[in-house]
């Protein structure tokens, strides 16, 4: 079955992202201008004013499409250019080298993880950690880490087994996407690039992002410092329509080869499209094989929410953790309202501190970089 076969099912949103004729225009960036001016068109999206559809039910639609957005166009093949952007081989062809920014291979057990590195072993500010959540990849980090090593840190961010460029196993064969195996793959991989402890550790998002927290709770010795970006983080903490539809029964496998998975989600949850370029990388995996789709699909089955969830809360409240903790928060977040950063921050007020990033979704790493720079830079 082709990779791009669930994708004549999508329907459009349109009113979510940035029209044709608008993307045209674009020519500011983000770090111009503010989210709460009505009129400006950021680099990478959308910010009219209009109510957006999504603002009511955040939760995330894997056949959403849009045909107006730039990105999404070049991901098919439209029936008006029947040989042009929408073949997969030349898809991959164009992209194939695409996003691998500071990155190598690193083996570490069985598995070989990609991973990107700036700064050096003598930085004298030490060690940094990135860690990213699902559906994405350590590329959302390239931006940020590249200016935090310029600050003087060592920066280490790996995509997960089963994401980005990173192995991923079929299940039952050396690997089966559980938090436990994933932490000791973790572990591992620490030891493999010689990262001493303790170091500072960066988390954002779903999934692999709550298993970063987890496994911090659980090495609060290797931990320095942590920032928190836009992640799951209490018992009341929503989950997003996509992980809830990829543990349906026969509906989930369909749902994960949707080529276009990655930069749909995170365009659901930012007020921003992604340009061409960017939604390329997050797109290349999905378009290289169903590896990735089926690795995302049995992390999502594998995932036990309500105790994940439950282990963090309780973890990080007063008493139990007393690492500093800065959450920098993207306000504009379509699946994790700003509460969810507020109830945490009360649960430890002593070690957490909480920082609003205005004008970023969630992957504030990914909208507004610099604000995410100026923040780590100020805590760490």
């Amino acid at each position: 079955m082709s990779l791009l076969s669930p994708l004549p099912l999508l329907h459009s949103f349109s009113s979510t992202v940035a029209t044709k004729s608008t993307a045209s225009r674009i020519t500011a960036t983000p770090s111009k201008l503010r989210f709460s001016v009505v009129n400006a068109t950021p680099e990478n999206g959308n910010s009219s004013g209009r109510k957006n559809d999504r603002d009511e039910d955040p939760s995330f639609n894997p056949f959403g499409f849009v045909t107006d957005n730039p990105s999404s166009r070049s991901a098919i093949q439209l029936p008006e250019s029947p040989a042009e952007d929408g073949n997969v081989g030349q898809m991959l062809y164009r992209t194939e080298d695409k996003g691998k920014e500071y990155g190598s291979t690193i083996k570490s057990g069985k598995l070989r993880w990609f991973v990107r590195e700036t700064g050096s072993k003598e930085s004298r500010r030490g060690t940094i950690v990135f860690v990213h959540g699902a559906p994405t990849q350590s590329f959302s980090y390239r931006t940020v880490m590249s200016e935090m090593s310029d600050a003087g840190f060592h920066c280490f961010a790996p995509d997960w087994i089963g994401f980005g460029f990173s192995d991923k196993p079929q299940p039952g064969y050396g690997f089966n996407y559980t938090e436990k195996e994933y932490h000791e793959a973790f572990d591992k991989l620490l030891e493999v690039l010689e990262v001493k402890s303790p170091f500072f550790l960066v988390v954002q998002g779903f999934l692999v992002g709550s298993y970063g927290l987890t496994w911090a709770l659980k090495n609060p010795s290797k931990v320095e410092k942590i920032a928190i970006l836009n992640s799951p983080l209490t018992v009341s903490s929503p989950v997003p329509g996509l992980f809830k539809q990829l543990r349906i029964p026969l509906f989930g496998e369909f749902t994960c080869q949707n080529a276009i998975l990655a930069e749909r989600f995170i365009e659901g949850g930012s007020p921003y499209v992604l340009k061409n370029e960017k939604a390329d990388v997050y797109r290349l995996p999905y378009l290289s094989s169903g590896g990735p789709g089926f690795a995302l699909l049995e992390t999502a089955k594998k995932i036990n929410f309500g105790d994940t969830l439950s282990q963090i809360a309780n973890g990080f409240s007063s008493g139990n953790w007393d690492k500093p903790t800065l959450l920098a928060w993207g306000i504009a977040d379509k699946y994790l309202p700003q509460s969810v950063a507020e109830e945490f921050e009360k649960q430890n007020p002593q070690n957490v501190k909480l920082r609003l990033i205005e004008g970023a979704g969630h992957l504030p790493q990914e909208d507004w970089p610099e604000k995410v720079v100026a923040a780590l830079r100020a805590f760490f």
